[in-house]
């Protein structure tokens, strides 16, 4: 008898806190869901395709394109004796695509693309591509970083069609030129991303989480019957945290600079533009997720649930044109795909107000609308 009810209130406090388990949807997403949705995600962008497509910039349209002559440049002679496509994409960019075909290591894509020297500097310091190719006294160029394993790897495979691939090409007319330009390294294009995450993740967790936590705690129902306004309460924490803000991203700054050399090449007031505006964005989205929420385990998972998709999705670790094509505008459209670019338009690029001043506005709106949507629904308690 005495064994059948200790078993009984086994079973009973199992089922409790079976139960109190369920009734925390944050403690099953977390636990569950969010696990599933970061494999599929980095999956997605790192595992292995079928096909692999590498871009590589032609630095002169008329290696690309013209009438068939004794004078057409060596690379041009080499895509159409192996039939490559001439295709032009949506922004009247002149490509030819090379399809090397393979049964077990899978078929690869290369797409040449025309364009000038400066559009394929930007790219090139994007991650969008990794070499950059052109031609002098009939002879093919590759310039690329040489510490980029991806560019050495490009380069190898791409050598070794050009010169096994007909009579056209031969190894003599192939140079190499490597790339020592200042925001061509990994190091160049991460501290950027690093610095948008940062002010990111502190206006999230230092605003939203803060909020959440005096709600719970019954703080905010003390201020209840004073004076104080909600607005001013909210601009004051949002206002500590951006000077936080400004702090460590100039922490971050001295420490790369020192360690890495690296150095703003754009306008410097532009960049502290660029950083308000994605001050008001992420202020603004912490307030409305804190507007209501009453409880830490749901701020937790709404937090999260907000900042790790675009950690992965907006391009701070790795270039975000890993991804499908057909998801490329969507990110791009993220606050912190913006703010990531602007940054690095700016740090590494030479950018100034006029490339700023679509991802200024939008972050700035941003911010604006949601910080009065949460200040709509806000509640003390």
């Amino acid at each position: 008898m005495i064994e059948r009810i200790s078993n009984n209130q086994l079973y009973r406090l199992i089922m409790a806190n079976v139960m109190e388990l369920i009734r925390e949807p944050g403690v099953l997403f977390w636990g569950i869901v969010f696990p599933i949705l970061m494999s599929l995600g980095l999956g997605i962008a790192f595992t292995k395709k079928t096909d692999v497509i590498t871009t590589i910039a032609v630095t002169g349209q008329n290696h690309l394109i013209g009438k068939p002559s004794d004078t057409l440049s060596v690379l041009l002679s080499f895509l159409r004796t192996n039939k490559a496509i001439l295709i032009k994409n949506e922004q009247g960019l002149v490509s030819r695509k090379l399809t090397v075909t393979d049964d077990k290591l899978g078929n690869t894509h290369f797409i040449f693309t025309a364009m000038d020297w400066k559009a394929a500097m930007v790219l090139l310091k994007r991650g969008n591509l990794n070499i950059i190719l052109d031609e002098k006294d009939g002879k093919i160029r590759y310039h690329f970083d040489p510490r980029n394993p991806d560019a050495q790897l490009t380069y190898l495979k791409l050598s070794k069609l050009l010169t096994n691939t007909g009579p056209v090409v031969k190894e003599a007319n192939l140079e190499i030129s490597p790339l020592t330009v200042t925001g061509t390294r990994y190091i160049d294009f991460l501290i950027p991303g690093l610095i948008a995450m940062g002010f990111m993740m502190s206006s999230m967790w230092g605003v939203s989480y803060a909020i959440i936590e005096r709600r719970s705690k019954k703080l905010l129902r003390r201020m209840v019957a004073t004076p104080m306004k909600r607005s001013n309460f909210l601009i004051a924490l949002i206002s500590v945290r951006v000077l936080m803000n400004f702090i460590e991203a100039g922490l971050l700054f001295l420490f790369a600079w020192l360690a890495f050399n690296i150095t703003i090449q754009g306008n410097v007031a532009a960049l502290l533009l660029l950083f308000i505006a994605g001050n008001i964005a992420f202020a603004g989205i912490a307030i409305l997720i804190s507007s209501h929420t009453a409880k830490t385990e749901i701020g937790n998972g709404l937090i999260n649930a907000i900042s790790m998709p675009m950690m992965v999705l907006s391009g701070i670790f790795f270039s975000y044109h890993n991804f499908p094509e057909w998801s490329i505008p969507v990110i791009r459209q993220l606050p912190l795909t913006m703010m990531a670019d602007g940054i690095r338009s700016i740090m590494i690029e030479g950018a100034g107000f006029t490339e700023t001043v679509y991802p200024v506005t939008i972050l700035t709106l941003t911010g604006l609308i949601f910080f009065m949507l949460g200040m709509k629904i806000f509640r003390w308690h």
